[in-house]
């Protein structure tokens, strides 16, 4: 059986859980959080979450993660046939992760552990992050999903992404991120009804307390 190490409040552990979900394949949940003890290291040369263990060994990397789960060739795919599609699916997941994502978690600091960061970041992050969204509105397809009429791997970034980008908006920038984008906001309460998001959530509410734990352990907050 599938393995999959991690927690339940990183993004992208939970892009990995939503795919595992949605698929319909049985898989075991190890907590673990980021670390550079030897023995994770061993599995995830980073010290990163998410890792996903098969029969053959571990993987790392959420994108390597999707990736091997499509090959498998089980349940729903997440990526459409034809090449051309994939690729366009491809285009939007890497899209929001270097230029949504990225910029929004270089301000996660001070949005959500009460750290101040460097005026100067905060202005790129800033930039960044604007431009990464007017840029989505161009290149999504959003009907309804983010690359068409299915659910593909680009919703599984954009549902674990934009929000935590807008609430970075929000608490650091004073902005509402979204208020112009409703196909987003639309798409985002499809998502809030779907029973493995729900458990996804319920699951992260669960963990938030153990996590911020951790995390005042790690910093001495």
């Amino acid at each position: 059986m599938l393995r999959l190490h991690g927690f339940g409040v990183s993004n992208y552990y939970n892009m990995v859980k939503l795919a595992l979900l949605e698929k319909g394949l049985p898989f075991e949940e190890v907590q673990v959080f980021t670390s550079r003890d030897e023995a994770f290291l061993a599995i995830s040369p980073r010290g990163k979450v998410p890792v996903l263990q098969c029969e053959q060994g571990y993987i790392s990397e959420t994108s390597a993660i999707l990736e091997y789960l499509e090959a498998l060739g089980q349940g729903p795919a997440l990526l459409p046939s034809g090449a051309y599609e994939q690729a366009r699916v491809r285009e939007l997941a890497k899209h929001i992760e270097l230029y949504i994502e990225l910029p929004a978690r270089a301000c996660y600091a001070q949005a959500f552990f009460g750290q101040q960061v460097d005026p100067a970041i905060q202005a790129k992050s800033r930039e960044e992050l604007l431009a990464g969204i007017d840029s989505l509105k161009r290149l999504g397809r959003f009907s309804p999903y983010v690359a068409g009429d299915s659910l593909s791997l680009a919703d599984l970034y954009f549902l674990y992404s934009l929000d935590l980008a807008a609430a970075v908006a929000h608490k650091v920038f004073a902005i509402d991120l979204l208020g112009d984008f409703p196909k987003a906001q639309a798409l985002l309460g499809r998502f809030a009804e779907n029973p493995n998001v729900q458990r996804i959530a319920a699951d992260k509410d669960a963990l938030m307390g153990p996590f911020l734990a951790h995390m005042k352990a790690r910093f001495g907050n």
